[in-house]
């Protein structure tokens, strides 16, 4: 299922920020992009992110800004005599070369010590945001789940309704086709082979009968319903549901002897697809 989450903090030392996004797929497929800071911290995300979600690609982006931390004591009086022997000798070979300022000397890299952020406060701050990133993506996926949820309901009851209204006809359908089959034969072989007529009249007539189908395609409706008013992580199990549909529609299409019949499954085959479409965004 499509989603987006981030979350972002800001500290003394600077900033960091996680961002989740996902996308339809059929597995589980995590990549994962952040400083080498905290690289270490790849494998234990990937195992958070896979204990929240099951199915869907899901690109996870950490950034890291650092601030330079302000001065701490006293500046570097080894440095500092160093830098005065060094001057001293440029000055020797080039007498007219300037001595470095004072703001220059205090500027100089390594002159101040200075605090710098722990590895472990990253890291727990990572985690941190990553649990609130997942917290705001279920949340988001929840809401479009929903809705997902309603739609596939809506067309499953649609379903339904037409498995409903055309298993009445069916008896009256085939009889009416063994009629017409019968009559066809006996103008073929005559009169005089009655009972091979009854016997290919029965034979076929067991061929274009779609009682089965059709009570599978009401199992399959009712086990759909049941599986989305359950929730939880239901896309695969709705996969398997969708080719059992649209092979209960594909044979009831291939038996048909009847418009109504053959009507029927071209809607049915239009209901499904567009249930279809709609799985692949479940987890």
């Amino acid at each position: 299922m499509t989603g987006y989450a981030g979350t972002s903090s800001e500290q003394s030392w600077g900033s960091m920020g996680v961002e989740l996004r996902t996308v339809n797929h059929r597995y589980l497929e995590v990549s994962w992009r952040g400083p080498e800071e905290l690289r270490q911290l790849e494998a234990a995300m990937r195992e958070a992110i896979a204990a929240r979600i099951s199915r869907g690609k899901v690109d996870c982006r950490v950034s890291l800004n650092t601030r330079e931390a302000a001065p701490i004591g006293e500046p570097n009086a080894d440095l500092l005599s160093r830098l005065a022997d060094w001057t001293a000798a440029v000055r020797r070979v080039h007498p007219e070369a300037r001595a470095p300022s004072v703001a220059e000397l205090l500027a100089w890299p390594g002159m101040f010590r200075r605090e710098s952020v722990a590895g472990e406060e990253l890291a727990a701050l990572a985690m941190q945001l990553l649990g609130s990133a997942l917290e705001e993506l279920a949340a988001s996926r929840a809401r479009e789940g929903d809705k997902l949820r309603g739609f596939l309901q809506e067309r499953a009851r649609q379903i339904d309704g037409l498995r409903a209204e055309v298993a009445p006809r069916i008896p009256e359908l085939v009889r009416h086709y063994q009629e017409r089959l019968g009559q066809r034969l006996r103008d073929a072989l005559g009169k005089d082979d009655e009972e091979r007529v009854r016997t290919e009249v029965v034979l076929y007539a067991s061929r274009i009968d779609v009682d089965e189908e059709l009570d599978r395609l009401g199992a399959h409706v009712t086990e759909l319903l049941r599986v989305l008013e359950r929730g939880g992580a239901v896309g695969k199990r709705l996969d398997f549901l969708m080719q059992e549909l649209h092979r209960e529609a594909n044979t009831l299409g291939s038996k048909s002897v009847a418009s109504q019949t053959s009507a029927v499954a071209l809607e049915l085959k239009v209901l499904i697809e567009q249930m279809r479409e709609q799985v692949q965004n479940l987890e």
